[in-house]
């Protein structure tokens, strides 16, 4: 059977933690809180160009507050993403508890 390292676990608390707490913090933000102030994409910055990652903070920050409308405004693909960071936050938890219920501790 296998055991983990109280470092190992201790890492896995923590990331379960904050896996936990950042779509709860983002969803107490209010929607357009990310909709003001300088960009940071390079190619915005560099070029004056936007590409297709640009507004996919936001996007994805209407989309948390269920404004499908704005999401889509910002970026069509915010839904795909949304989607795509959901299942791997999902596995990702889902994985991480299975570690810390199912294998002993090592001292």
């Amino acid at each position: 059977m296998e055991v983990i390292t109280i470092r190992r676990y201790n890492v896995l608390v923590i990331e379960t933690i904050v896996l936990l707490l950042v779509p709860i913090i983002l969803i107490c933000l209010p929607s357009d809180f990310f909709d003001e102030g300088q960009s940071l994409c390079l190619s915005v910055l560099l070029f004056d160009t936007e590409c297709f990652g640009c507004g996919m903070t936001r996007s994805i920050m209407h989309l948390l507050h269920l404004n499908f409308r704005e999401s889509f405004y910002h970026n069509p693909l915010g839904i795909l993403v949304a989607i795509i960071i959901g299942f791997i936050i999902i596995s990702k938890l889902k994985k991480n508890l299975l570690a810390l219920r199912t294998k002993p501790i090592s001292p």
